[in-house]
């Protein structure tokens, strides 16, 4: 055999391997107009896509007279949008408008389903904008907020919502502290030490991994250091081991996710994987190798260690989907490099799955790579049918069209070996669901599936986050204790839950609602959580 024909060969059975592994990928908008930076899924259905406001113009243009004067410069107008939103049902794409600039900065929803978003450049620094999601149809559009303000600028910072359904703004570049929105205007912004100890110079503690324990306490990670904070005194009342193997956090960019909050909930666990190696910010190295590190740690332990596995793969800047399922999904970013403008080589384009009930060493599966680089300023959101929303990239100071990892206006989705047609039959169909629930409530699911059900079907609620820079703040899945499903006749059956029982466990907002059976989700219905 010639040397030809053995490439031949290995190139044949490379791509035979790859056909294979499990997954789907399918592309919803050739061309949004715009590549998202901050991502974020409403109730509606609909999807807020947001970049930067300074970026030149977008390819998506604003409605006719609708152009935007510079807040700091009068004479420089762009008619062009920086915002959009994605109508699920249709993938069509609406323009919105952004006034001041949302570089890097950050948001959450609010109990009532509305997305805040906070801080970012230049006259976006103190700013606070509001979005209230509406029907696909309608014409709600961003607010900027006059009356308020951040007390101190915010870029780079992490948002999460809290149990009385008010947001904590954590950091941002030189801003080492919190605040909180609704302000608490006796406190303003108050100092948290532990963020300037946990920077370096190359300030690896912007966008810090944020997690609200069941405990109402908050797991705070930046650069390889956590703590166990408790806003409502302003004390670090726990510190966690050094995490080995590095900076995870921006511009090093590893990814966060808490494990699904199961049982009593009285237990949580935090994982974070990848990241650069320390001095490729600094130096520009974008062939520097990512780490392949994953820690693991169960954050209410009284004497808590980090648990440490590898990935398949080294991985910067890759973002962690929680599944309906409780298994994670690691997908997007590079295995060469860091965060920020060509700071980033060889686009590592394999998913993985992460199973955490596995064993150690069992529990990453390889899945079916994509074809479109996700580097920096990429996303991924799970969307209500289960599917994963994947958009953005553009590791360019401006957009750049002509270059080897182009500015991406693409937005795909990703489907898990779940959404495969063999499991079809087993996946069930949620037909009512209340449109509330209050806390330790007991109410009825009613499902139907095609095969017969044997066994325990979960009813689990998983958050709608704001995704940017490989981390979706405010990601949580809480799985329901649920009965064994009583048969309503048809094919139908009844399932007793009972909704969490404090807003510890889940902050009050929409959820989506998933029933799950022998790993398969249904599509999710909307239920508001409320007191």
């Amino acid at each position: 055999m010639t040397t030809a024909q053995f490439i031949l060969l290995l190139l044949c059975f490379l791509n035979a391997a790859r056909a294979d592994l499990p997954g789907a990928w399918e592309l919803l908008v050739a061309d949004a107009g715009i590549a998202s930076m901050h991502t974020a899924v409403t109730r509606f259905n609909t999807v807020v896509l947001l970049d930067r406001t300074n970026i030149g113009p977008s390819r998506k243009l604003l409605p006719p007279n609708h152009c935007i004067v510079s807040p700091t410069n009068p004479r420089r107008k762009d008619c062009t949008a920086h915002s959009v939103l994605l109508d699920l049902r249709t993938n069509g794409i609406r323009p919105l408008t952004i006034l001041t600039d949302t570089w890097c900065s950050s948001g959450q929803f609010l109990p009532d389903g509305s997305l805040v978003q906070t801080g970012g450049d230049l006259a976006g620094f103190k700013k606070i904008r509001k979005f209230i999601p509406c029907e696909p149809g309608s014409l709600c559009d961003w607010e900027e907020l006059q009356d308020v303000q951040l007390h101190q600028g915010r870029w780079y910072a992490t948002n999460q919502i809290l149990p009385d359904g008010s947001i904590i703004i954590i950091g941002g570049r030189t801003a080492n502290s919190v605040e909180f929105y609704p302000p608490k205007s006796e406190i303003g912004a108050v100092n948290l030490p532990f963020l300037s100890e946990a920077e370096d110079n190359q300030m690896d503690n912007l966008y810090p991994y944020v997690h609200l324990l069941p405990t109402g306490e908050l797991f705070i990670f930046a650069n390889n250091k956590a703590v166990l904070y408790d806003y409502s005194t302003n004390k670090v009342v726990k510190t966690y081991p050094i995490l080995e193997g590095g900076p995870r956090n921006y511009p090093s960019a590893g990814s966060s996710v808490m494990l699904a909050l199961t049982g009593d909930y009285s237990a949580a666990t935090v994982v974070i994987c990848g990241g650069a190696e320390y001095g490729a910010y600094l130096q520009r190295m974008a062939d520097s190798p990512a780490h392949g590190s994953c820690g693991r740690i169960e954050a209410t332990r009284p004497d808590p260690v980090w648990e440490m596995e590898d990935m398949p793969f080294g991985r910067i800047m890759g973002d962690m989907v929680m599944l309906p399922t409780g298994d994670v999904l690691i997908i997007n970013g590079a295995q060469a490099g860091t965060q920020g403008f060509e700071r980033a080589s060889e686009p590592c384009l394999f998913p993985v799955l992460y199973r955490p009930d596995q064993p150690a060493g069992l529990r990453f599966m390889t899945l079916k790579p994509g074809s479109v680089p996700r580097m920096y300023h990429s996303t991924a959101n799970l969307l209500p049918d289960g599917r994963i929303l994947i958009a953005g990239s553009n590791p360019h100071y401006f957009y750049k069209f002509n270059a080897e990892f182009p500015t991406e206006l693409r937005i795909e989705a990703f489907s898990p070996e779940y959404l495969s047609p063999e499991k079809a039959n087993i996946r069930a169909e949620l037909l009512d669901l209340p449109e509330k629930v209050g806390y330790g409530e007991v109410f009825e699911a009613a499902v139907t599936v095609e095969l017969p059900v044997v066994g325990m079907m979960e009813v689990n609620f998983a958050s709608a986050p704001f995704a940017t820079h490989s981390f979706s703040q405010g990601q949580r899945l809480v799985k329901l204790l649920v009965e064994t499903p009583a048969v309503d006749g048809g094919g139908k059956y009844r399932i007793k839950c009972t909704s969490p029982a404090n807003a510890r466990v889940a902050p009050p907002g929409y959820y989506m609602v998933f029933a799950v059976y022998q790993g398969v989700p249904s599509v999710a219905k909307w239920v508001q959580l409320v007191p």
